[in-house]
């Protein structure tokens, strides 16, 4: 019984488990979890660099065993686990993970795939150059020290730290109940707000936010946006998207793209994000990927994603960097230890907190100097008054029968001071004078009494020093020694001068370690469409009979010469063949208005982008389209003007005004735009002001011109009312809506003319027009007619997909009631069946070469 507790105290259990739990819970935040916002360590980084200190393991010195110092360690210092420290130390010698690592390894220490480092039997260390500006002047008494853990040491309770190292390598860490996260950033940039704070003590926090550009991470890439750096800065809290960076290249055969990663976001694994982007291109989660491969080598990170044919680069990188850790959140969480309890701060906070420990440290160094100082000056001052009374001295020495008799007698007497009293003189006896040495001791009236500590260095005295030369090295030594005491003291007494002090050696620190910043600060892009991320570009965009779509890059062509056999625009099945074929900006929106009387949204960028032999999709595979829904008319529309509307005519002869304003939300289920009755179908529709006249084309060859206004505007679901009318077999092939230019026709056996507008005489709508161009036999029915002007040019297409391109001014200008000129010569059985009109394009004035007019 004797091994048990004589008394027995009862305890509320309650209040137990609170303090218990209290106790530890302050033992993770100050002692292992949360950095001190003075040198920006956690205790386990802490004692790791004190520890190899102490084994001289600095950066000019051979490496040593990781083994060897996690020993010491945990030995020394840290009471956890081998692992845990192992882990400390292998991550400060990541360069991947710190902006300015700590320590230099030699071995494996990991990779950002995620490799596990090399056990540390295997791996050697020591402290990287730049630790050393965190343990400068520790052995100065600089900062305070405490007992280990069992109390048979001593260890820094911090570090002098002479870099802001909790900005310039961040923290991160998991207490209980809180935690921290502070990023990385810039050393010369730190520095140089630092130095702005020292200069104007006053500063406001926000002067120095809008001064400090942001967090640079190991690992580049981009930061989205400065918004959520600055609210970090403001409150200690907030969240900044880092976004990979990634570049568009050319596959070998030029018809394919691949997105190459370079760099990625902070502490986003390589290896692991591959994978991801298998399993969702698995899944059918990521469209438009069919290779993935890891090209990284020594010479850096190369990270490289195949497309599909036809797919938009930017698209497919915006689905990856919404869906994939190509964009990933890195929260801000500025915790850190100030005066031993956890605070969140904001940017003035730290930087104030790390220039008071500055203050502090080097208040403490040349305190420490001058009391360093003010011994030897006090050792060279008896050196120096035994020099000026050698003779006597030496004598007493010799007469003296124990040394203890021998500094009795030097210390017992007045001697003569010689040139000390001069020096004291100018120098103030007072400043060069040890704290605590007793008044009676120094230069009296009497002349000067020794201290047995000047008795002890007189006797410890080598002959040699008896010398001329070496009884004047003495002397000037004392000189210099009272002239650094002097500097010592005006550091202490002159605030000024304290802070020029802290100053010089953080530029020293720039001037040595400064680097240029990593991470580039791009504007906000977080809620862009993918419109923002897609170059402007004009396409031609090409819809065939059997509804394939796609868009080319008007480059790829080059102009015919009119009556030339052109290039191939598509590949068609031998029963499908191109219908419609227009120009279009990347960022344009395609109103697709369908059989049904209802319209469908498409950006040209969503397009496939497709070769020129290529067929393109078909629209059953971008729209939400009912079965038998097929689309008829395409239409481009850059804004959604209130002031503007869509006219439309069907094959049937029926016109319909509705404002564009109508159209600007798109639904993926599509609405309605058009009543329509059954059999007739939408042949086109265009954009009008209110102002225009409407000119309306038959197969027959005829015209209806009428003026806008005589058509009211309607809403969507309504079904429109005449606008010309058919003679039986008859149908309107086409819709111009009147502006400067003259109208081309062209007919399915490749002819066709140019009318001026003014030809065309106005009449009500509803009536059977007038001849627009003669249909004969030579000519064929009438495929298309375009409003055009004398720069344009103009691309034809036929059922065979032959595509040419022809300047518009080489068209003769006839009048109605004529058969026109030949504008392409067809092949076999061929016919035209669609027609566009484009711009002339800077610089290609001269692709076309020059073709004689023939009329027939």
């Amino acid at each position: 019984m004797s091994e048990f507790a004589k008394e027995i105290t009862l305890v509320n259990l309650e209040d137990e488990m609170k303090r218990s739990y209290l106790d530890y819970a302050m033992s993770v935040i100050v002692g292992r979890a949360l950095p001190d916002v003075r040198d920006g360590l956690k205790p386990v980084h802490r004692r790791v660099l004190y520890a190899m200190s102490e084994l001289g393991n600095e950066w000019n010195k051979s490496y040593k065993k990781s083994a060897r110092v996690v020993g010491d360690v945990i030995g020394k210092y840290h009471p956890h686990g081998d692992t845990a420290v192992y882990d400390s130390i292998v991550r400060m010698a990541q360069p991947f993970s710190m902006r300015y690592m700590l320590v230099d390894g030699q071995g494996n220490f990991g990779s950002v795939d995620g490799d596990s480092p090399a056990a540390m039997r295997y791996t050697e260390v020591r402290m990287a150059r730049i630790s050393q500006e965190l343990l400068a002047d520790l052995e100065k008494g600089t900062v305070d020290f405490v007992s280990n853990y069992d109390e048979s040491e001593k260890e820094p309770s911090v570090l002098p730290a002479r870099i802001p190292n909790l900005l310039i390598n961040g923290s991160s860490g998991i207490a209980v109940g809180m935690a921290t996260n502070i990023p990385p950033h810039n050393l010369s940039e730190v520095i140089d707000i630092c130095l702005e704070l020292i200069d104007n003590p006053h500063l406001s926090l926000e002067a120095l936010v809008e001064q400090m550009p942001g967090p640079d991470f190991p690992t580049a890439g981009f930061i989205n946006g400065a918004k959520g750096i600055r609210e970090a800065y403001m409150t200690g809290r907030g969240k900044i998207y880092l976004r990979a960076r990634a570049e568009f290249e050319h596959m070998d055969d030029s018809s394919r793209q691949a997105i190459v990663v370079t760099e990625l976001p902070y502490q986003v694994n390589k290896a692991r994000l591959l994978e991801k982007i298998a399993e969702m291109v698995k899944q059918g989660k990521l469209e438009g990927i069919t290779a993935l491969r890891d090209e990284s080598d020594k010479d850096g990170m190369r990270m490289v994603i195949e497309l599909r044919r036809g797919e938009v680069a930017e698209v497919v990188l915006n689905n990856l960097y919404q869906h994939t850790q190509l964009q990933n959140v890195f929260g801000i969480n500025m915790v850190a230890l100030i005066d031993g309890r956890p605070r969140c701060l904001n940017l003035r906070e730290i930087l104030t907190a790390f220039l008071d420990h500055r203050r502090e440290v080097v208040t403490r160094r040349t305190l420490f100097d001058l009391k360093k100082a003010r011994d030897r000056a006090h050792v060279l001052e008896g050196l120096a008054v035994a020099l000026a009374n050698i003779d006597e001295i030496i004598e007493l020495i010799k007469a003296a029968s124990t040394p203890a008799d021998a500094r009795k007698g030097l210390t017992a007497r007045y001697w003569s001071s010689g040139v000390v009293a001069e020096l004291l003189a100018r120098a103030d006896a007072g400043r060069s004078r040890p704290e605590g040495l007793e008044p009676n001791f120094g230069l009296g009236e009497e002349g000067y009494l020794l201290t047995p500590t000047q008795a002890q260095a007189i006797l410890d005295l080598r002959l040699q020093k008896l010398t001329g030369l070496e009884q004047a090295s003495i002397v000037d030594e004392y000189r210099q020694i009272l002239g650094q005491i002097d500097d010592l003291l005006d550091i202490l007494g002159n605030e000024i001068r304290l802070m020029t002090v802290i100053r010089d050696e953080l530029e020293a620190i720039r001037e040595q370690f400064g680097d240029e910043r990593r991470t580039e600060i791009i504007e906000d892009r977080l809620n862009l469409s993918v419109a923002d991320l897609i170059t402007q570009e004009d396409m031609v965009v090409t819809m065939s009979h059997e509804g394939y779509v796609k868009s080319q890059s008007l480059d790829e062509y080059k102009a015919q010469r009119r009556g030339g056999r052109g290039k191939s625009a598509t590949s068609t099945k031998q029963d499908d063949f191109v219908e419609k074929l227009f120009i279009a900006n990347t960022h344009d929106t395609i109103l697709c208005f369908s059989s049904l009387g209802k319209v469908y949204w498409l950006k040209v960028y969503d397009l496939p982008v497709a070769s020129r032999g290529a067929r393109g999709k078909p629209f059953v595979n971008l729209l939400n389209l009912s079965p038998g829904e097929k689309i008829n008319t395409i239409l481009p529309i850059t804004t959604f003007d209130e002031n503007l509307f869509v006219f439309f005519a069907t094959e049937r002869g029926t016109v319909k005004k509705t404002s564009l304003k109508e159209f600007e939300r798109p639904r993926t289920t599509g609405k309605i735009a058009i009543d329509l009755k059954p059999g007739d179908l939408l042949v086109g529709a265009g954009v009008a002001d209110g102002t225009r006249d409407i000119l309306l084309f038959s197969t027959d060859g005829k015209v209806v011109c009428f003026s806008e206004q005589n058509v009211r505007s309607m809403g969507r679901t309504a079904g429109g009312v005449r606008g010309i009318r058919l003679r039986k077999g008859q149908r309107v092939i086409s819709l111009i809506i009147s502006d400067e230019g003259a109208v081309l026709n062209i007919t399915e056996h490749g002819y066709g003319k140019r009318t001026a507008l003014d030809d065309f005489p106005k009449h009500r709508r509803g009536g059977q027009g007038v001849i627009g161009i003669q249909t004969s036999e030579r000519n064929g029915r009438v495929v298309g007619a375009s409003l055009v002007r004398e720069s344009d040019e103009l691309m034809l297409i036929t059922d065979g997909g032959t595509l040419v391109r022809t300047r518009v001014k080489e068209i003769s200008i006839l009048g109605r009631n004529t058969q026109g000129v030949r504008v392409i010569r067809l092949g076999g059985n061929e016919r035209v069946v669609g027609v566009g009109r484009i711009e002339v394009l800077d610089g290609e004035e001269e692709s076309v070469e020059e073709d004689p007019q023939t009329d027939e």
